[in-house]
């Protein structure tokens, strides 16, 4: 019996067709993956699934019936998005509860009574957190876990729609993740699951679906596919699986040198990076690489130490000083942090370099469209034009715009955090690709943080393995997978 079925589905948007006739269904019991490249198509799927948009043609139907007819029936899809979407200063009861008529709570609100009735839900997604405890106090990891538990807790769910839910995981979460999802999977529910990380799909999903272009491309048990089927299918193209990305042009010459610098988090952290170097940070989640690198940018105090950019001492606690000095730093929340959401794509590129684009007092918007016009060309930013908002782009041309407009401040030092969060396989290779070439066509020393150790070991010419708030231990190109995975984890230490 098919729960959830889209039929011959189309989406317009002006000068694109999301989704070209799109058919697809999912059944109870049955775990089903959906997979693409950024701009495929997914993200306007799960709009129309859960009735955010209403299609062109076709319908959406939900236990046998229209839901475009009968908009109560999106009701029975709990959704969860990538995103973390939780009230912080509200505590972890309300949160899992919220809203309260979905939960089966009637009448007035007892607090007590919330805290009790969190418990074991709590227990049950092994989430280590108290029901009173703010949610803005707890972990990254904890906050995506309660995220998952609060659309399992309202009321007449079906479908459980699950859109990149390990972004924030740590190993041992996600572990705890997949057991509850087969659980769900037992009572019945029908669950989609939306991943970028292949590895996961293997070992969770029981059928999966392709999308490329807006349109489906293929279906199939997972059982009767490898890697490489989903990967050209994905992409309409072979991946070289085994390429590396390091640099092949690693000068002898020092750019960056840190020396025992300390902060709220981490302690007594050294190193060097190189020019035309990549340098890989590695470690669990809350290892405290990215507060590292936002100390040294000026984001965060420094107690002690010192750090040295091109020989010279550098001014730490400034960011504005970092910019200026060729040093930029790319956030891991692309979406919070890194761009300007409802401004073009023009302007998320210029408003970096506004000095260099003035005509007089005023900005020129012929300079403007220019510079849009080189990133948009030299990056391959898919858009139908630089006008576009940048919040409708895919998170991987999302990335190519941050990538040009920090290399329209002619940087000397880069680092990536979690550059490929949130990317598909065949954009995660244009992207090292990319970095490759900064390294050895610009000179740039590029520090990586990635928590993904396949993209660590393709990408490094060196790994730093941060544990805790202290550098763990330090390896080159050559080190076995396994001696890192130690270090990250604590063992070496």
């Amino acid at each position: 019996m098919k729960i959830l079925e889209a039929k011959n589905i189309t989406k317009m948007f002006p000068g694109v067709i999301a989704l070209d006739s799109v058919d697809v269904a999912f059944e109870p019991g049955e775990i089903h993956a959906i997979i693409g490249e950024n701009g495929a198509g997914k993200s306007t799927l799960i709009k129309c699934l859960t009735g955010v948009y209403e299609p062109e043609e076709g319908e959406v139907m939900i236990s046998g019936e229209n839901a475009m007819k009968n908009k109560a029936l999106f009701d029975k899809v709990a959704y969860v998005p990538q995103e973390i979407d939780l009230f912080g200063y509200m505590s972890v009861a309300e949160n899992l509860f919220i809203p309260y008529e979905k939960s089966g709570i009637k009448g007035t609100v007892n607090q007590k009574e919330l805290e009790k009735r969190a418990n074991p839900i709590l227990e049950k997604f092994s989430i280590p957190v108290k029901p009173n405890e703010l949610v803005k106090d707890i972990s990254i990891s904890s906050q995506q876990l309660l995220q998952i538990a609060r659309a399992t807790v309202h009321e007449d769910y079906d479908v459980l729609m699950l859109d990149e839910p390990t972004t924030s995981l740590t190993s041992r979460d996600t572990k705890i993740l997949f057991n509850i999802v087969e659980k769900i999977k037992k009572e019945n529910k029908a669950i989609i699951f939306i991943s970028h990380k292949l590895e996961e799909i293997f070992q969770l999903a029981d059928v999966i679906t392709v999308f490329r272009n807006g349109k489906k491309v293929a279906y199939s048990e997972i059982k009767d596919v490898d890697t490489n089927w989903v990967i050209k299918q994905m992409t309409g193209r072979e991946l070289n699986q085994n390429e590396r990305f390091y640099s092949t042009k690693v000068s002898d010459e020092v750019l960056l040198e840190v020396n025992n610098l300390t902060g709220e988090r981490f302690t007594n952290v050294s190193f060097k990076l190189k020019k035309g170097e990549i340098l890989g940070f590695s470690g669990l989640v809350g290892a405290v690489r990215s507060e590292v690198m936002q100390a040294i940018f000026g984001y965060l105090p420094v107690y002690k130490g010192s750090v040295k950019l091109d020989g010279a001492d550098w001014k730490l606690g400034d960011t504005n000083y970092s910019v200026k000095n060729g040093f930029i730093y790319l956030p891991e929340e692309r979406k919070k942090q890194g761009i300007l959401p409802v401004l073009s794509i023009r302007d998320n590129i210029s408003v970096s370099v506004l000095d260099n684009l003035k005509s007089g007092i005023s900005i020129s918007r012929k300079k403007e469209n220019e510079l849009a016009k080189s990133v948009i060309e030299t990056y391959d930013v898919k858009t139908p034009g630089s006008d576009k908002e940048i919040q409708f782009l895919s998170g991987g041309n999302q990335q190519k715009v941050i990538i040009g407009r920090a290399m329209a401040c002619k940087p000397k030092l880069l680092v990536f955090d979690e550059p490929t969060k949130g990317i598909d396989v065949g954009t995660k290779t244009e992207i090292y690709r990319l970095m490759k070439k900064l390294a050895e066509e610009e000179g740039i020393g590029i520090i990586m943080i990635s928590s993904e150790m396949e993209e660590i070991k393709k990408c490094s010419n060196r790994v730093v393995a941060m544990y805790e708030g202290k550098i763990a231990g330090e390896f080159d190109e050559y080190t076995e997978q396994q001696s890192i995975l130690g270090a990250i984890i604590g063992v070496n230490s």
